[in-house]
């Protein structure tokens, strides 16, 4: 298990109030520390899938723009090729 760390963050009566409704009894936290956890890992997940969408996009406008090459079936002399042509 990966080591903890606290960090302090000053929040608003309001932000308070509503971490402090997000945990406890009834609810699917059980502290707001583990509310908040899951929120920064949610934060994190996003980014990942962002990421990997503009990289999917990418991928598209290169057949789109014709900068492909067809897979001969040996990844490690394709490359060697790429790396060749590029210089």
């Amino acid at each position: 298990m990966a080591k903890t760390e606290t960090i302090n963050i000053a929040l608003t009566d309001e932000m308070k109030k509503f971490v402090a409704s997000q945990s406890g009894n009834g609810t699917l936290y059980a502290t707001p520390s583990e509310y908040v956890r899951d929120l920064i890992r949610h934060e994190s997940e996003r980014l990942e899938a962002a990421r990997l969408r503009r990289s999917v996009i990418e991928g598209y406008q290169d057949v789109i723009h014709g900068r492909v090459q067809e897979f001969s079936g040996d990844l490690t002399a394709d490359l060697k090729a790429y790396r060749k042509r590029k210089g």
